[in-house]
């Protein structure tokens, strides 16, 4: 990759860091279980996973899923309330520059953020 886009990989890097370390702040109202964060920029794979105790029942899930392919930010899986790609635009991303990755190929023309 180019010097630019070293320089736009490592911004985007960065603002992934922020928008899940943010995420992985707010505490949860019950249960005893911490929110880990998990980044491997090597890879450019990054993940926020629930840990813990519940009433006896184990904790153990990925929250969200960003991965960086080709430039742009994949969203393997979302589970926040109104959607970590809005965090991501208004922190900086453009929306071509993000894909749905947990939708339907077919479906994701319509989502208004990038097709692959």
């Amino acid at each position: 990759m180019h010097y630019q886009g070293e320089l736009v990989l490592e911004k985007y890097r960065q603002i992934v860091e922020k928008v899940l370390s943010d995420y992985a702040a707010v505490p949860y109202a019950h249960g005893d279980f911490k929110t880990e964060r998990v980044f491997d920029r090597n890879h450019d794979h990054y993940l926020l996973v629930n840990v813990g105790w519940n009433n006896k029942r184990r904790v153990h899930g990925c929250i969200i899923h960003i991965d960086i392919i080709d430039g742009k930010l994949w969203i393997q899986r979302d589970g926040t309330e109104q959607g970590i790609a809005l965090d991501l635009e208004e922190a900086g991303i453009p929306k071509e520059h993000i894909v749905l990755g947990f939708r339907e190929p077919e479906i994701r023309q319509y989502t208004g953020y990038a097709i692959a």
